[in-house]
């Protein structure tokens, strides 16, 4: 009985070792339980590469704010056109426009005076005022006779004649108003009468014309 016993118990273990291998019955000989299978090594490259370039990101969108407008480029100022220069045709003194170095021509009628070098005009027309009635400026060529700063006409109470350019005798060009007619001199304003006491000389050809 006990030979029974032990026969199907060896017989019971064998089909559960069989069973645990995960064959079939009758595949292993010798009824030995089949090693477990060894683990499969998993390869270090299998694993899943990690990206090394960087996430791309995206671009900006462009800006849509309007460019603002260059401002125009300002157009440069014209220039100013230069004063003619003054024309010696309107001298009516023909010795004064002959004469070499500086003169001065005297125009009685049109209350014009001018200053000449070489016969070209170099100052004027600019306004003057002649003698009055029965106090006539003398008209002609003369030269310049004398000059004195600030003269005082003994005649009429030490009466002040800046810039005085004296052509003839008792008669000069020099500072004075230009509403009211001299004594015979020639009335010029305070610009002008310093004008013609520092360009004249003595000697230089000064004409009057009626």
């Amino acid at each position: 009985m006990k030979r029974v016993l032990v026969g199907m118990a060896a017989l019971a273990a064998a089909f559960g070792l069989v069973a645990c291998s995960g064959g079939t019955a009758g595949s292993a000989s010798g009824g030995g339980a089949v090693p477990a299978a060894a683990s499969v090594p998993t390869s270090s490259s299998s694993s899943a590469p990690t990206s090394s370039s960087a996430p791309a990101t995206s671009s900006s969108p462009e800006s849509t704010s309007a460019k603002p407008t260059p401002k125009p480029t300002p157009k440069p100022a014209p220039k100013p056109k230069a004063d003619p220069e003054p024309s010696t045709a309107d001298v009516p003194c023909a010795a004064a426009a002959a004469a070499s170095g500086t003169s001065a021509c005297v125009d009685i009628s049109a209350h014009r005076a001018w200053l000449l070098q070489d016969g070209k005009v170099i100052y004027g027309p600019v306004s003057m005022l002649p003698g009055r009635k029965g106090h006539a400026t003398p008209t002609g060529t003369f030269h310049v006779l004398s000059k004195e700063k600030l003269h005082l006409s003994k005649q009429f109470d030490n009466a002040p004649m800046p810039n005085s350019v004296f052509f003839y005798p008792g008669d000069a060009f020099h500072t004075g108003s230009l509403k009211v007619y001299s004594h015979g001199c020639i009335h010029l304003s305070a610009t002008s009468s310093l004008r013609f006491f520092n360009t004249l000389h003595i000697g230089d050809v000064v004409q009057v014309v009626p």
